[in-house]
């Protein structure tokens, strides 16, 4: 054996609980043998390495309550040293941002500069983060997403339960998001339905872009005015549907970028924001409203503006009164 690898030297036998009630058995194991190629993986199924209850199964087999789940001795690659933090110090640690726990389900304040997942040259993201400082929690997945330099309420399930009901609820339209956002420029309405098709592509540098175009998935975004100021307004974002920076191109296809917004806002009207004290997308995920995937509780989940995005609030106001 190299000196890189490691090899469990026994078979596992796992008993199937509430948290992988109903999932494939490919994904079972993937989340179970990390470093194993999933092609690997498929060939211990398919060859009758892995067996449930005894049998062979197919790898789309979706494991069952009290399933026990044969593994065999399988060589991994020993993981790469992650010694070096991915995340700056102050918010290396996210249990102090926990707005909401139970044994199903938690509700995050995640914040800005923080993917959600790993990947792209990033090390370790919110779920990453998570298991490592809940090393007890045998299943954690997150529910949604929130863009990288967006802070505010994430949800992570804790059971496959969770998760499914949720998903179902999002689809449903029975999830209410709201965010909080400043644009640039007056905001003419007090309440818009703006309905504007997005369609999604990958640049040639591997970047998610997003554009309006006919072609595109349907999408969805109610915008309620908060607060005007002579170049800004504050506004409430509410998502009826879920695409990707949906938020931002509406805003910014509308001819109100977003304060800050590195990929579709005002490049020019960023750097001065940047030396007036904002230094990062004015984009809060301020409210969830849902009922809970579990109980059937109706849950309301808030989390404040942080204090730069506050701070920069005052400024504006304190400006505005001064003219």
């Amino acid at each position: 054996m190299k000196n890189n690898d490691l090899e469990k030297d026994s078979v596992r036998r796992l008993k199937i609980d509430d948290s992988a009630d109903g999932q494939r058995l490919d994904n079972f194991l993937i989340a179970r043998l990390k470093g194993v190629p999933k092609s690997r993986i498929y060939k211990l199924v398919r060859g009758g390495e892995v067996r449930v209850n005894g049998g062979r199964v197919a790898v789309s087999y979706r494991l069952q309550l009290g399933d026990e789940v044969r593994i065999p001795p399988v060589r991994m690659a020993a993981p790469a040293n992650t010694d070096a933090p991915s995340l700056p110090p102050s918010t290396n640690r996210l249990l102090p941002h926990i707005l909401y726990r139970d044994d199903a389900l938690i509700v995050l304040n995640k914040p800005s500069g923080m993917a959600v997942h790993g990947g792209s040259g990033i090390s370790r993201g919110v779920i990453e983060q998570m298991r490592m400082e809940l090393p007890e929690c045998r299943y954690m997945e997150l529910v949604h997403r929130l863009d990288r330099e967006t802070s505010g309420v994430l949800m992570i399930a804790l059971k496959r339960r969770a998760l499914v009901g949720l998903h179902e609820a999002m689809r449903a339209g029975k999830i209410e998001k709201r965010y909080q956002t400043l644009v640039a420029g007056r905001w003419p309405n007090p309440t818009q339905h703006v309905k504007l098709p997005l369609h999604k592509r990958v640049d040639d540098n591997g970047e998610k872009r997003v554009t309006v175009r006919d072609d595109g998935q349907t999408a969805h975004t109610i915008f309620r005015r908060l607060q005007s100021f002579p170049d800004f307004t504050l506004l409430e974002a509410e998502l009826k549907t879920g695409r990707t920076h949906q938020i931002r191109v509406h805003t910014s296809h509308l001819g109100f970028p977003i304060a800050g917004d590195d990929k579709y806002g005002d490049f020019e009207l960023n750097k001065r924001l940047v030396k007036q004290g904002l230094k990062r997308m004015f984009l809060h995920a301020v409210k969830l409203v849902f009922d809970h995937p579990i109980s059937g509780e109706k849950m309301l989940v808030e989390a404040p503006l942080p204090a730069d995005l506050a701070t920069f609030l005052d400024k504006l106001t304190n400006h505005a009164e001064a003219i």
